[in-house]
């Protein structure tokens, strides 16, 4: 008899010990599970869009500080900006008179322009952002590790390119850019036989800085996109953090 109740009792303790066990388990899971559910949730197309401008506008900024920096272009290989292309005929004969020191010094100038110019980039590239038009959010974040910044370009060059333009004009007039082009152009221009040069300067830098500026975009972009350390907001952990 009393081996029959020792039984029973083990058999109920056993039985409550595993319920008990199982309760757990089920509860834990509906845990993981609401928990999974809460931080899949499905992006919205509005929420995406607000992400990539999130991203750009972050890009933007560093880029810009970056830039913005003694040699931000000058001694970064990637955007330094050469002498105008149109004008390397000019350049080699110049070289070739001796002049090889004022070509670096006008090299130079234009660099320090791009680099004085991008210390205001922010607001206009930030300005850009904010105005773009994103249809499908969702093609662009499922697109290449840079198509936000190639989308920024594709829609907003223009309207930068007007905005940009008299910031690299005070630029340029700040470090003296013509200060160091007149003259070469000048002693260019007396060489018997050559096609006259006058490039538009600041065109050139204009465009030369820009395309800089989107090239540190395009490395902020694709650092955001992979880096979690990258993704410093809620927003971007949300939109970012689901690839």
């Amino acid at each position: 008899m009393k081996i029959s109740i020792a039984i029973a009792l083990f058999i109920s303790t056993s039985y409550l010990t595993t319920a008990q066990t199982l309760g757990k388990m089920v509860s834990k899971g509906k845990e993981l599970t609401t928990s999974s559910s809460s931080s899949k949730s499905p992006l919205s197309n509005d929420e995406v869009v607000s992400g990539l401008r999130e991203a750009l506008t972050t890009g933007a900024k560093t880029a810009a500080s970056k830039a913005g920096v003694t040699d931000g272009f000058y001694k970064n290989a990637k955007i330094f900006i050469p002498w105008p292309s149109e004008a390397n005929e000019m350049k080699d004969k110049l070289v070739k008179l001796g002049m090889q020191s004022q070509v670096t010094q006008f090299e130079e100038s234009v660099n320090r322009a791009a680099e004085e110019a991008a210390k205001s980039a922010f607001d206009v590239f930030a300005g850009a952002v904010k105005g773009m038009s994103v249809g499908d959010g969702f093609a662009i974040l499922n697109g290449s590790d840079t198509a936000a910044t190639h989308y920024l370009r594709e829609k907003t060059t223009a309207s930068l390119t007007e905005k940009f333009k008299p910031i690299v004009k005070t630029a340029m007039e700040k470090v003296r850019v013509t200060e160091y082009w007149t003259p070469l152009v000048t002693k260019y221009n007396k060489i018997p036989l050559v096609t006259k040069q006058n490039p538009d300067l600041e065109a050139y830098v204009t465009a030369k800085a820009i395309d800089g500026l989107m090239l540190l975009i395009s490395e902020q972009e694709a650092k955001i996109r992979k880096d979690p350390a990258a993704q410093v907001t809620d927003l971007l952990k949300k939109v970012f953090g689901k690839k």
